[in-house]
């Protein structure tokens, strides 16, 4: 909890920096590089790091958040990427490696880092590699010795170190990690909030990130990442602004940068919309967020009240249904039912799962289709998690069969919406994603009976609005739902490729 003088002299707002880094990779290799080339690759991604720290401190940011891989990359294997470790201390042994560099052995990262942190007067938030010692007498020792997690560290604006998350949801590929046997649940107050973190795939699931929000009652969390978009539902900037606002807590996100792979979009998110977003499919370049946040969203005058996500759905007679089809949205299969007039009425239903829309658009084009899809069921992908997902987005084209395919841009506006589902979850997160992938802040609000509706007539034409539910308890066993096959591994790669520009 925090203390009594943390939340007497806390500021009302803060100001927050979070940078999209467009990663220094290493040369693919199948032998281990030397530690000192391991470093010179580090360093080289600092050195980038660096100018976006300055510039955020001469801009007032408290904190500053850089991304997953984002000082060594990827493409590793264990073997290879065991040069680029270091030992990373529990934050409670009170250490400065700015000040005292060498107490935990050779540790030129975390001395450098600290320094950036101390020297600007900014919280840094990293993440680099932690290695750690282990025998046979544990079982789990891996048959190299040690373990070796993917981490994210926190540097105070003295250059302390006040955090240490090693990431429990490991995705697919990252082969040269080791998961750790808990899931920890890091937090650290300051005199602008409450916080906690983690990483990237771990957002999916209910710990350590629902956790963190629930049961520790952070008020912002951290989230280095290094995520690759898939349309319609789960790109960057749409994903991390509704979970924001479905946990009604403030999320600083921060992205690799690498075109090659589909990976782009960061922003500064609030629960009641994004503060400040980048999305950039085009440019292989960096780039920096800044924006001003409230320290303690749940006390702000724009809080959301507490929403009963199925209150609506529930209540209401069902709407006159078209003719149901079937539709794949990322290997998931959606039933569907088409917008077929301007505007109208609509119920679609799988299993005793029914979504509901209202919706009048400007036009009905004969160029483009949208359809209303539901969706209640294990998805089974890149990892195993239950979902419940009502959708009103556009096909790809006017064939029916390219509903749920992906789509960049679109041509129609709707004047008025409102979405809701008879969810049997309290975990719904709000998406709305207008075309050239952009959101729709101001644009859209949720009521506390579960309707998504608009505002007004949306800026920009309409990729999807979407309610997307996490019904957590329905997820398999922890440890069961982490195994992979490499066709799962395949899929997903491919999927992810199919949705480059």
């Amino acid at each position: 909890m925090q203390s009594s003088y943390m939340r007497t002299f806390a500021l009302d707002k803060y100001t927050a920096a979070v940078y999209e880094h467009s990663v220094i990779l290493p040369d693919s290799t199948e032998k281990p590089v030397s530690s000192e080339e391991a470093l010179k690759l580090m360093n080289k991604n600092i050195d980038i790091l660096e100018e976006s720290i300055k510039t955020a401190a001469k801009q007032g940011a408290r904190i500053i958040v850089t991304p997953e891989d984002g000082i060594y990359g990827f493409r590793f294997t264990r073997e290879t990427f065991y040069p680029y470790l270091e030992d990373i201390p529990d934050p409670q042994v009170n250490w400065n490696p700015c000040i005292d560099p060498e107490r935990f052995g050779f540790a030129p990262v975390q001395k450098r880092l600290s320094c950036l942190a101390k020297n600007n007067s900014i919280y840094v938030v990293a993440n680099i590699g932690d290695k750690k010692p282990c025998n046979y007498a544990d079982s789990k020792c891996p048959s190299d010795g040690h373990y070796q997690y993917n981490t994210n560290i926190v540097f105070d604006s003295d250059g302390k170190l006040v955090a240490r998350y090693h990431k429990f949801n490991l995705f697919m590929s990252e082969v040269q990690f080791d998961s750790p046997k808990e899931p920890e649940f890091v937090t650290f107050d300051t005199a602008f909030g409450k916080f906690g973190i983690f990483t990237c795939f771990d957002i999916l699931f209910h710990d350590p990130a629902v956790a963190l929000v629930s049961k520790h009652h952070v008020d912002t969390i951290l989230f280095p990442t290094a995520w690759m978009n898939v349309l319609p539902h789960l790109t960057a900037i749409e994903f991390h602004s509704a979970w924001a606002m479905g946990m009604g807590v403030n999320l600083l996100a921060s992205n690799t940068h690498h075109l090659g792979i589909n990976m782009t979009g960061s922003g500064i998110y609030a629960p009641d919309g994004s503060r400040a977003y980048h999305y950039d499919a085009k440019s292989e370049k960096g780039h920096l967020l800044v924006a001003e946040l409230y320290s303690h969203p749940s006390l702000s005058p724009t809080y959301l009240p507490t929403i009963n996500w199925s209150s609506y759905a529930t209540t209401i007679k069902p709407f006159s249904e078209n003719p149901n089809f079937t539709g794949i949205v990322f290997y998931d299969e959606f039933t569907f039912s088409e917008l077929t007039r301007e505007s109208g009425n609509l119920t679609v239903c799988q299993k005793d799962f029914c979504c509901h829309l209202s919706y009048r658009m400007t036009e009905l084009r004969d160029d483009e289709v949208y359809v209303l899809g539901a969706f209640d069921g294990l998805h089974e992908t890149e990892g195993e998690y239950y979902l419940q997902i009502c959708t009103l987005l556009k096909c790809r084209s006017t064939d029916r069969q390219t509903c749920g395919q992906p789509v960049t841009t679109a041509y129609t506006h709707f004047d008025a919406f409102s979405l809701s589902g008879t969810f049997s979850t309290n975990y719904v997160f709000p998406e709305v994603l207008l075309s050239g992938v952009q959101l729709a802040p101001g644009e859209f609000q949720v009521l506390s009976d579960g309707q998504l509706i608009s505002q007004n007539r949306t800026s920009k034409p309409v990729l999807t609005v979407t309610l997307f539910g996490r019904w957590y308890e329905k997820d398999p066993p922890v440890g069961l739902g982490l195994s992979f096959s490499l066709s799962a591994v395949c899929l997903a790669f491919t999927f992810a490729f199919s949705q480059l520009p």
